[in-house]
């Protein structure tokens, strides 16, 4: 009789099986994925072969009855907002981000929040002991209210724990630290991640407990481990920034419980992530006055319109090939609208270099930041700056028309609640918004008209 196979070889992207060896997974189609590790046997039925399956009963919609789901507040209106209005009892969420971004820091704060409000909550740390937690807790307040910690890795030992305290909220951090007993190979390995992974998420759905739990991510910026891991849980969130910066970025890329368009935004301090209420005040700070190439566009992010600051240099390049580059924004749309200028409005822009920046470090790709891209590359190419006063927003295309842009109501009065005064946005939009009283709005059907009015 032959032996069976005690190893199988896993693709870390998508968790595709293999008995031997392959340069290309044939599900997902990724190359160099497949690792060995070993397997994990089916559990069967003492004395027979075959598996115990339970019999289930299909159900018509008419049977489904809705129930709106149970949520928690997690005491922060920005994590609120990302994770849509709370978290969900028996939700599993995956936190991922760079290392010293703050997801620990972040989960211990919802913790004491949590608790402080009279919930039962369990911290895990499998990277930290008892005593590093306390240091790291000392910082960001007392803490009352019923909160264990624990410093544990082994997954079944934790989760005995988790049944008999009767928790509503429990945090595993890190996911690659854990390991569980029946997987012969080491913590963080594709097998492993996918065990535990799915031991939590059946403590999760059978007790009701919301799981949160942290990931690492690699260089690439996705979470470390098989990419079954995103889809088996319900919310993945992304924690962003420059961890030189003190802004932080939460952003939601799935979730089966709310919209994945909302961020959040929080400002390391010294004694944790405190909320920023208001991104645009916060991005505007330090603007600088009467300087070419300085123009502020209105982006929007889910349902929240953020004012931020666009800047541009443009200078006569020194070399035969002019340089392009772009921090905060894509650098191919860039150089399209660069072009849009060259062709539509005449201006020689092929000998100078061209730098593009979104101030404060952060991340917009929203077309509708094209028109204020436009006007800080020709504010700075003509010397002349713009009004500090005005916000400029619209979608360019490559006949130099200004297009529509969404929910362009919002961003106006975005801009009145922080004082502008005049703002220049598409034409098709100026029948539809009733603000004229309170600003001063000026539309733009192409690329000449806004230079005109620059």
């Amino acid at each position: 009789m032959a032996k069976a196979k005690s190893t199988l070889f896993f693709c870390r992207e998508c968790g595709y099986e293999s008995a031997k060896w392959m340069g290309q997974c044939p599900a997902c189609g990724s190359w160099n994925t497949l690792e060995e590790a070993p397997s994990a046997g089916p559990s069967r039925t003492a004395g027979t072969g075959r598996s115990r399956v339970s019999v289930a009963r299909p159900v018509s919609l008419s049977e489904i009855t809705l129930e709106e789901e149970e949520r928690i507040s997690t005491g922060f209106a920005e994590l609120d907002r990302v994770l849509g209005s709370g978290i969900v009892r028996g939700s599993l969420v995956l936190v991922g981000g760079d290392p010293g971004i703050g997801k620990s820091t972040l989960l211990l704060q919802v913790c004491r929040s949590l608790s402080a409000g009279g919930k039962k909550v369990l911290y895990v740390s499998g990277e930290e002991s008892l005593k590093q937690i306390k240091m790291r807790a000392g910082r960001i307040g007392d803490i009352t209210g019923t909160l264990g910690f624990l410093s544990e890795t082994n997954l079944d030992g934790i989760a005995e724990v988790i049944r008999n305290n009767k928790l509503d909220v429990a945090v595993i951090d890190s996911i690659q630290t854990m390991y569980a007993e029946n997987v012969a190979s080491a913590p963080g390995s594709v097998s492993q991640v996918r065990e535990c992974t799915g031991l939590l998420m059946q403590l999760a759905k059978g007790l009701g407990v919301a799981v949160l739990i942290v990931g690492h991510v690699t260089k690439e910026g996705v979470v470390a481990g098989p990419r079954v891991l995103e889809h088996m849980v319900d919310t993945v969130l992304y924690f962003e920034g420059d961890r030189h910066a003190s802004y932080r970025v939460l952003r939601g890329v799935k979730n089966r419980f709310g919209s994945t368009n909302e961020i959040g935004v929080f400002e390391m301090r010294e004694e944790g992530l405190a909320e920023v209420k208001n991104p645009s005040e916060f991005m505007l700070e330090g603007r600088p006055k009467q300087a070419s190439g300085a123009v502020v566009a209105c982006s929007l992010e889910g349902t929240r319109p953020i004012l931020l600051e666009v800047q541009a240099l443009v200078t006569r390049t020194n070399f035969g090939m002019p340089r392009r580059t772009a921090a905060g924004t894509d650098y191919n749309r860039v150089n399209l609208l660069m072009a849009v200028l060259e062709k539509r409005c005449r201006y020689e822009l092929s000998g100078f270099d061209a730098y593009v920046n979104i101030a404060g470090g952060i991340r917009m790709n929203e077309p509708a930041l094209d028109l204020a891209i436009v006007m800080a590359l020709i504010s700075s190419y003509k010397d002349r700056p713009v009004d500090e006063k005005t916000v400029i927003f619209g979608e360019v295309g490559l006949s130099g028309e200004v297009r529509a842009v969404s929910m362009a109501e919002q961003r106006v009065r975005e801009a009145v609640k922080m004082g502008f005064t005049r703002c220049i946005l598409p034409a098709v939009h100026l029948k539809k918004i009733n603000l004229r009283d309170e600003i001063e709005l000026m539309g733009v059907s192409s690329v000449k008209e806004a230079v005109a009015v620059l």
